[in-house]
């Protein structure tokens, strides 16, 4: 199948995942600076960005995380990380889904993982999809406690907010449309920070 039949179908994935939002010039350019080009990440790990395609179309790896203004498909650069660690594609799904002792949960976020829609990480691995979780459920529940102002509760607070602006990105505008609202960073660090200041 010709490269541009490939492109074409995986832009129509994405957009059928994500919906079909504007790119702004910022946001080109914060997805130019923090994910690689397909095409390049190919050339330079040695691997057929056509076949790479015919892999994400087949929910093998995941999708692209944005698509750029250009139509480049922006991945992170250690796509192919887990599954080199995983011991190649065809054990991927298992040996993933292998990392939450409840399977419907595992097979969940093996769904997640694929649509490439983990842009909040800045690496995309189970530990960190299962420590940002842990994360945003504690900065939830520690925001609601009826102390949280107090220095203690702060520190702990604070703690816990800092791990998990460590853990993501800055995200842009874009996200914004695609996830429909605020974004865990909007949610979970910076209104924190805010209502929280460090005394």
């Amino acid at each position: 199948m010709p490269e541009t039949d490939l492109k074409r179908q995986l832009a129509e994935r994405f957009r059928e995942v994500n919906g079909v939002h504007p790119m702004t010039d910022a946001d080109d350019a914060y997805v130019s600076a923090q994910f690689v080009a397909l095409e390049e990440l190919c050339a330079v790990r040695g691997r057929d960005a056509d076949e790479v395609r015919r892999l994400m179309l087949g929910q093998r790896l995941p999708l692209p995380g944005y698509l750029r203004s250009d139509g480049a498909e922006m991945v992170p650069a250690d796509l192919f990380a887990l599954a080199d660690e995983a011991g190649g594609v065809d054990p991927l799904a298992a040996w993933f889904t292998a990392h939450w002792a409840d399977p419907a949960t595992g097979r969940a976020e093996w769904r997640a993982y694929l649509s490439g829609q983990y842009v909040c990480l800045r690496s995309v691995t189970p530990a960190t999809i299962q420590r940002k979780e842990h994360l945003t459920t504690a900065i939830g529940a520690a925001v609601n406690e009826p102390d949280a102002g107090s220095a203690p509760r702060s520190d702990r607070l604070h703690d816990l907010v800092d791990e998990l602006d460590a853990l993501q990105t800055a995200f842009t505008a874009y996200d914004r449309l695609r996830f429909g609202g605020p974004t865990s960073r909007d949610t979970c660090v910076d209104a924190v920070r805010a209502r929280f200041p460090r005394p």
